[in-house]
């Protein structure tokens, strides 16, 4: 089963789209990968896999870095 999903990322659009360029598109497995789009909403992570696994692997490994990130930006501005 074909999945794919959408994440819509609307603020610092340029340094999580920096932040991202260096990782891996296309996962080794050739299971799932993601494509990193600029629209007016935002930055859009365009996510598809071929099964549930590979689509789970992949929005934990987006979403981890984003947390990191996220909780980085909260140390520098304390």
């Amino acid at each position: 089963m074909k999945l794919s999903a959408e994440i819509i990322v609307k603020e610092d659009i340029h340094n999580i789209q920096k932040l991202f360029e260096a990782e891996e598109k296309v996962f080794a497995n050739q299971r799932a990968g993601y494509e990193l789009v600029r629209t007016k909403q935002g930055l859009v992570f365009k996510v598809n896999a071929e099964d549930s696994t590979a689509l789970k692997a992949v929005l934990n490994s987006i979403v981890k870095l984003l947390t990191v990130y996220e909780k980085t930006k909260q140390v520098v501005k304390s």
